[in-house]
């Protein structure tokens, strides 16, 4: 379709919808013009427009100036927002009730440039017949429709004339004008957008601990935060001014550490550009571009002395395991992840007892990490891994000259540390008599007593204590108080050793097989199917510890193993390859129904054994053990 006819089509769609709009032909201008406050509101919302479109306006009405034109600006529904023009044609449009506010929709005037325009998304230009309402004969109107940069209509610029002067060249003229208009809205809007993410930035960095610049590859530094300012003991704009070779003399090695793709992270310096003698701790980041071509560096400071605080304060204090690490389907472990996880935000004292290696340490780490106290710290202290002397000072730290050897300004104890976390007590049932004194006070009083010390220190502690052995037994042999054992054992839990889990041994060996071959770079091996038998055979005295180690040999072997096996005559419920059914002449349905019910017989009615010697999954077997036995 040629541009002509597209012309006209869109004329006649237009002239139709204003006859459904009920337009009069004899009406004598616009039907709705906003006044007062509506067109305040309207004014007030398209601000911006109006301040971006009017300089180009200006500009193309000097070029028309004394031609008989004038330049309506509206917005995205049709409303005229401002008008520039000669003075006559001003008049004469003034009469057709064309002025600021007016409605210059299809609905409300019929069909001229401007609703059209906006209707159908498109620049084009009425004359004479072309509009709809014949007091507007008089006129040819050009107009293009203005857009955001998400390609929204926003507005319309529209350029008016006696239909004498009509000429395509006018159209050409505003369509012009709107590519500026909306080339610097964009412009303008990207300069908004960067002035303020700009000010978020800088508020973000000055809110930071650390000081920090940031620089370009010539080492020319563009921004600083106001914590390097006081660090350095230097104005910002006296660093704004320096170049990064002026703070730290390095600065050319740290850069060709990092175009040759090495880090520079944590490494102590020394800064004398203040007269004084200061260390910290430096790490410096490469920006880079999509390409990935530095094109800058971000320095960050730390004071060295706070560095020190925090490793000293904060090592060994994670928890990093959560019940999703906890592996396994049988009803007993459900059942364990299933108590342990209702009672996580308790405050109360939880006992974790279990045979060694069955993860005791891993509940633990998983109660805290499901609980409230996740974000404070997880301190772990074994009570029987500790010289009796040290135990108590570990605990409850000392005062400065409390005894000989004794750190300047004294040492905080896994109490003072684990402030606002959980305190877990491994191997409590180790604990020395006189120290379950001490601990079943702090315990009841909820403070905490330096030794050498007099100030009593309100701690909030959640203690999760965890033994392998049977404390009541203990209190029976007069090893361990029964007073403690009641006060820690408000919540016990029990870890089933691996033998118990009925199921999960398969489930553990895929597992560390994979964990094992990620960990030594190493293809997951393929196990030797006389191994793989005696590993679920197996009786694991040592649990989840012994096995992991196990299947770390396995790996190293690449399916074998230099270990061996001695397997429990209570364990051998697996038949051995020489004992296997022999095959006789029947049909292949059959030889499985003989080979599965001979199966679940020997393995004295044990679905997942079963299904384990046979390669199917439990439900598979259930299945087809009930066909074969409504079979008999």
């Amino acid at each position: 379709m040629n541009s002509t006819a597209k012309y006209k089509d869109i004329i006649q769609r237009s002239q139709e919808r204003s006859i459904q709009y009920g337009v009069d032909k004899d009406r004598p201008g616009p039907a709705w013009i906003l006044q007062g406050s509506d067109l305040a509101a309207v004014l007030e919302e398209n601000e911006s427009l109006i301040q971006i479109a009017k300089p180009f306006m200006e500009i193309l009405y000097d070029v028309l100036r004394d031609s008989g034109f004038s330049i309506y600006l509206t917005d995205r529904y049709g409303v005229v927002l401002t008008i520039i023009g000669d003075t006559d044609i001003l008049e004469g449009q003034a009469k057709a009730r064309i002025v600021i506010g007016s409605d210059m929709s299809e609905k409300s005037t019929g069909t001229n440039s401007m609703g059209a325009a906006l209707h159908e998304d498109c620049s084009i230009q009425t004359s004479g017949e072309d509009h709809f309402i014949k007091a507007f004969y008089i006129w040819t109107c050009s107009a293009a429709v203005i857009h955001d940069e998400n390609g929204d209509i926003i507005g319309c610029l529209n350029l008016t004339g006696w239909r004498q002067s009509a000429h395509p060249h006018t159209l050409g003229l505003v369509v012009a004008a709107v590519k500026s208009i909306e080339h610097q809205l964009t412009a303008e809007k990207a300069e908004t957008e960067l002035k303020g993410a700009y000010e978020y930035l800088s508020t973000v960095m000055d809110s930071m601990s650390s000081g920090f610049f940031a620089a370009d590859t010539k080492g020319v530094v563009k921004a600083v935060n106001k914590n390097l300012c006081r660090m350095l003991e230097i104005d910002r704009e006296e660093i704004l001014r320096k170049n990064a070779h002026q703070l730290l003399e390095n600065w050319d090695w740290i850069i060709n550490q990092l175009r040759e793709k090495n880090t520079f992270e944590n490494r102590e310096i020394i800064y004398f550009g203040n007269q004084k003698k200061n260390r910290f701790d430096l790490s410096v980041y490469p920006i880079k571009n999509q390409n990935g071509k530095i094109t800058g560096t971000v320095a960050v400071f730390k004071d060295i002395q706070n560095v020190y605080n925090m490793v000293n304060k904060y090592t060994g204090m994670i928890a990093a395991y959560t019940f999703d690490d906890i592996i396994g389907e049988s009803r007993s472990i459900l059942k364990l992840k299933a108590q342990a996880k209702s009672i996580s935000d308790s405050p109360s004292t939880v006992l974790i007892q279990g045979e060694s290696g069955t993860g005791k340490e891993l509940i633990a780490q998983s109660i805290h990490n499901n609980s409230s106290r996740k974000n404070g710290s997880f301190v772990a202290i074994n009570c029987g891994a500790i010289p009796k002397s040290l135990i108590e000072s570990e605990l409850f730290g000392y005062e400065e000259g409390a005894f000989t050897g004794a750190k300047r300004g004294g040492h905080p104890g896994k109490f003072e540390l684990a402030n606002g976390g959980t305190l877990f007590l491994d191997e409590i049932g180790e604990m020395p008599l006189d120290m379950q004194v001490s601990l079943l006070r702090v315990l009841q009083e909820g403070c905490v007593n330096r030794l050498g010390g007099n100030k009593c220190t309100i701690t909030d502690v959640r203690i999760i204590a965890a033994t392998n052995k049977d404390l009541k037994k203990e209190i029976e042999r007069g090893t361990f108080r029964e007073d403690l054992y009641y006060r820690l054992s408000v919540i016990p839990i029990y870890v089933p050793p691996l033998r118990e889990r009925e199921g999960d041994i398969d489930l553990m060996i895929k597992h560390f097989l994979k964990v094992k071959a990620v960990k030594l770079g190493k293809p997951i091996p393929k196990v030797q199917p006389d191994i793989y038998e005696k590993l679920l055979r197996y009786h694991w005295p040592g649990n989840i510890r012994e096995m992991e180690n196990c299947i770390e040999n396995i790996v190293n072997m690449d399916g074998n193993t230099t270990l061996e096996f001695e397997i429990q005559e209570a364990d051998r419920y697996l038949p051995e390859p020489d004992r296997r059914l022999t095959y006789d002449m029947c049909s292949l349905e059959e030889w499985e129904k003989r080979a599965i019910l001979a199966c679940v017989e020997k393995c004295g009615g044990n679905i997942t054994r079963a299904a384990q010697v046979l390669g199917v999954n439990r439900s598979t077997l259930h299945a087809k053990i009930n066909k074969y036995q409504k079979e008999k």
